[in-house]
């Protein structure tokens, strides 16, 4: 087995602490080349997907972003659910405050797909009783 594929096999993502403590920051990352699977004709699928997040304690080091996405090319999945994997995979691994996967899938069968899934934190307010 070639080296890069068994890199790709055992990817995980990996994070690094955020250095940044006085202010929030936006992080966009852009995936051009995402490929997986249709689950019902095996066909390939390709598309662009975009990851926007603002760190917490977290950042995702992104020679792991890089293997962990490749991992899906050989994977049946469908756009709708591989879009909310990564964005579930990012919320696990960092906590973000906020952050917004985009699955911009290439037309196939005359049909264009976007699929956007986001989550943030919860902001809680303290209530004083008097």
């Amino acid at each position: 087995m070639k080296r890069g594929v068994e890199e790709v096999m055992e990817a995980e993502l990996e994070r690094f602490p955020n250095g940044v403590k006085n202010r929030k920051f936006k992080v966009d990352l852009t995936c051009p080349e995402f490929t997986c699977v249709c689950p019902v004709t095996g066909f390939p699928d390709f598309a662009t997907i975009h990851i926007r997040y603002v760190p917490d304690k977290w950042c995702v080091e992104l020679k792991s972003l890089k293997l962990y996405i490749n991992q899906f090319r050989d994977k049946g999945e469908f756009h709708e659910h591989v879009t909310n994997l990564i964005c579930d995979d990012f919320v696990k691994l960092l906590s973000p405050h906020e952050i917004e996967v985009v699955g911009d899938f290439n037309v196939r069968g005359n049909i264009k797909t976007i699929i956007t899934a986001r989550h943030a934190k919860k902001k809680f307010e303290i209530l004083i009783a008097h």
